[in-house]
């Protein structure tokens, strides 16, 4: 009788299970977290922040200096909201879906306080500490923001939150190359891994 040829020995049923386990557990990261952060739209905000702190810095008067971060938060915003547009449409992920909604609820009350602070802030001699408190305040918003989005995210905003405490408790002149350190240069540096490891 001719022998029957052998077929290879199944995968071992814990295999599967592993790779079951794997796809359903990526499956769930994707669908509870907003993967639309723009990383070329913060390498963009990146680079319009360093040219704002070398204009701010020419800025003999500290009015002509707010105009020109307060232009720049402006500029960032429509920048970073084109861009998430953009990389949500490209990635079919619907921009009002439910962790869409969440990193927008949780990164808009630090920003408003802020903004609120600032208007408070600037007719006093507490206006020098306003870029600790900018880059704190922003810093929390991206970490409260970030926990519905990609691990790096809150990374970036601890960042930010580290550089707002040496801004407050460090030497007022250090505030603006701060400004330009953290929005530019930490929106830059995580922009392009963004744009690498989760695209756009």
């Amino acid at each position: 009788m001719p022998a029957m040829p052998s077929r290879p020995d199944p995968a071992p049923l814990d295999a599967h299970a592993r790779e079951d386990l794997r796809f359903i557990r990526q499956t769930l990261e994707r669908a509870g977290s907003f993967t639309a952060v723009p990383g070329w739209g913060g390498v963009l905000m990146g680079l319009t922040a360093l040219g704002a702190a070398g204009l701010a810095a020419r800025e003999p008067a500290l009015g002509g200096w707010l105009r020109v971060w307060v232009g720049e938060a402006v500029l960032a915003v429509v920048i970073g909201s084109l861009a998430t547009a953009l990389k949500a449409r490209a990635s079919g992920q619907p921009l009002l879906s439910g962790p869409a909604r969440k990193f927008a609820l949780t990164l808009s009350p630090p920003l408003a306080a802020g903004a609120a602070l600032t208007a408070v802030l600037y007719p006093s001699e507490l206006a020098l500490r306003l870029p600790g408190l900018w880059l704190l305040l922003y810093g929390t918003a991206v970490v409260t923001g970030g926990a519905f989005s990609v691990r790096v995210v809150p990374l970036m905003g601890l960042g930010f939150m580290l550089l707002g405490l040496v801004a407050l408790f460090g030497p007022a002149a250090w505030g603006n190359a701060l400004l330009g350190a953290g929005f530019g240069g930490l929106h830059i540096v995580f922009g392009l891994v963004i744009a690498r490891r989760y695209g756009g």
